[in-house]
């Protein structure tokens, strides 16, 4: 049995990743490839806990480190108790974030060195990374235009962050892929759903 692929959408606020992971799975599907759609934080019960934690908007919130501390937290019981099994077992794992939006939000917004996300990703995950990681980009306006679809005035706690946030979010992103251009498919997302996806298929030819 071979071991299955493991992809993971980035991006900021709006850019559409959960929906391209939705439409990948579903692609996947038709072509009798099994695929395991999960999402960060979150993907287990445990993790899930986490992220009620990350994103409520209650309490005073984190500070970086402990935002970081929990996020790694989260993604080691992802990776434990759902990503390393379901990839041994043959499955493909399409998962919406993964360790890079740790280095984006907390690391190249929130002022972290991205050498310490790194090191939290290796103790409590072993450094897994994808197979490919697809940084799907839009426009600031075009991302606002979604999220007041999506959130009608309500976000959580960290889509509430001020807009200087968000652009050093997204500048943080570029950055990475940039660094790591063969583990990274930079994806314009500015166009319909569809064409996006059509993108990302192209992005993901040498993987089947």
């Amino acid at each position: 049995m071979s071991t299955g692929r493991f992809i993971a959408f980035e991006g900021g606020e709006g850019a559409g990743k959960s929906t391209q992971a939705r439409l990948l799975v579903d692609a996947l599907r038709q072509r009798v490839i099994e695929a395991v759609l999960t999402r960060e934080p979150g993907g287990t019960g445990g993790a899930e806990a986490i992220r009620k934690l990350l994103l409520a908007n209650e309490g005073e919130g984190w500070n970086w480190r402990a935002e970081a501390l929990l996020f790694a937290a989260a993604r080691s019981d992802h990776v434990e108790r759902l990503i390393r099994p379901a990839l041994a077992s043959g499955r493909w794992v399409i998962c919406d974030r993964f360790v890079d939006s740790s280095r984006a939000y907390q690391g190249g917004a929130g002022g972290l060195s991205d050498q310490d996300i790194c090191k939290l990703h290796q103790i409590g995950s072993n450094g897994l990374l994808p197979d490919l990681t697809v940084l799907v980009t839009v426009a600031p306006e075009i991302a606002e235009q979604r999220l007041t679809v999506r959130d009608a005035g309500v976000s959580d706690r960290i889509g509430a962050r001020p807009r200087d946030y968000h652009v050093s979010v997204a500048a943080a992103f570029v950055r990475i892929a940039q660094e790591e251009p063969d583990r990274f498919a930079v994806v314009d997302g500015n166009g319909t759903a569809e064409a996006t996806h059509a993108l990302i298929m192209q992005a993901i030819e040498r993987l089947l």
